[in-house]
């Protein structure tokens, strides 16, 4: 048995989530009235490189305004991937400026243990800066071979880690396999 003590993440109810892009505003409070259990607004896949800072500030003030825990709600927000000079705007200004109403950050297409601990880190700092109270959680998203490689590595990389999620259409094109074996092997 080890003595080495894992502090749990917080646990929240997550039967469903919803994808809203970031640069959707009008879908915002629907969303918030939604059956859905987590919210995540997105600043990535669905959001045009054109749109994205317009898309940060839409969910900034979204995150501000709405009553998402009122209305039960887990919220999320994706941010752009490390290897974009997105990610660092949407780490810093989302969580200084909203970090408070903010449960947890989704982050893509992680590969080493070393990504979480450098956004582990930032985070960690933008916090304490900004006297939010409670840890923000990490749902990371592997999508790439280099991110399957290192899995056990990347779970045990921060206490904030509270999910771990496969991309599959990523994955595949990064091991260069058809998309339709992917859509060919799911369940009925």
């Amino acid at each position: 048995m080890s003595f080495t003590i894992v502090k749990e993440a917080t646990p929240r109810l997550n039967r469903s989530e919803l994808a809203v892009p970031g640069s959707s505003p009008k879908f915002f409070e629907k969303a918030a009235k939604g059956p859905s259990d987590v919210i995540f607004l997105d600043l990535e896949d669905a959001v045009a490189p054109d749109d994205k800072e317009q898309a940060r500030k839409n969910v900034i003030q979204a995150l501000n305004d709405i009553d998402w825990r009122g209305n039960g709600k887990t919220m999320s927000v994706r941010i752009n991937g490390l290897d974009t000079h997105y990610m660092y705007r949407d780490v810093v200004d989302v969580v200084e400026q909203a970090g408070h109403n903010l449960d947890l950050i989704m982050i893509p297409k992680i590969g080493t243990a070393g990504d979480v601990y450098a956004l582990d880190m930032l985070v960690t700092q933008i916090e304490q800066a900004k006297g939010i109270k409670h840890r923000i959680g990490f749902e990371l998203i592997i999508e790439t071979a280099l991110g399957m490689a290192n899995i056990n590595e990347i779970a045990k990389a921060s206490p904030r880690v509270a999910a771990i999620t496969l991309g599959g259409e990523d994955m595949a094109a990064d091991l260069g396999l058809p998309v339709e074996l992917l859509v060919a092997a799911q369940p009925d």
